[in-house]
């Protein structure tokens, strides 16, 4: 009966030790279900559509509208806010990527958009840390894009993204065709 109590004691610290090995939780940041999101240019849906269908369907839908001219950018603050503003997220030094479900009759590009130097927003206007959301007309697509691919103007030798200071994505059609459709499902940053 001696035996069998270490034996026993050991099994029980092993099984509670190898349960918490390696299941550090990362927490993540659900964009399509927690924030308002914004839209500008050539767009049938304004910001109050696309935001009632949102909180609806849990999805986020914009189409061009016939005979667009200019570019259609929908951008989601990565803190929650009622403007299309906010203050910037420091991202934790683990955190690697964000991943898009998401689909689209025309080549996106998005845009990381950094905080300002005060710290009290985000910059707007000039050029940003980018990378490329391909067309994908006919099924939903699932992207997991690394940090280090988002680069200035998405150059491969430009600037890479400060995950430290990350404000907002901006979703950019640049050259629309009529009817053309954007819907993403998910847009989850690992934090």
């Amino acid at each position: 009966m001696i035996m069998i109590r270490p034996a026993l004691i050991c099994a029980v610290i092993f099984l509670f030790t190898s349960s918490f090995e390696n299941k550090i939780e990362v927490e993540s940041i659900e964009l399509v279900k927690s924030n308002t999101w914004f839209i500008a240019g050539p767009t049938k849906e304004d910001q109050r559509i696309i935001n009632a269908i949102r909180q609806k369907e849990n999805i986020v839908r914009v189409t061009a509208k016939e005979f667009p001219i200019g570019e259609i950018e929908l951008n989601v603050t990565i803190n929650p806010s009622e403007t299309n503003d906010g203050i910037p997220k420091n991202l934790s030094e683990t955190s690697g990527f964000v991943t898009i479900i998401y689909k689209s009759t025309q080549l996106i590009k998005l845009q990381a958009r950094e905080g300002n130097s005060e710290g009290t927003g985000c910059v707007h206007g000039g050029s940003h840390p980018m990378a490329d959301l391909p067309a994908s007309p006919k099924n939903f697509t699932t992207l997991k894009i690394p940090w280090k691919n988002f680069k200035q103007d998405g150059l491969a030798d430009g600037k890479l993204l400060n995950i430290h200071n990350l404000c907002k994505f901006n979703f950019v059609n640049y050259k629309p065709v009529s009817g053309a459709l954007l819907e993403i499902k998910s847009v989850t940053i690992q934090n």
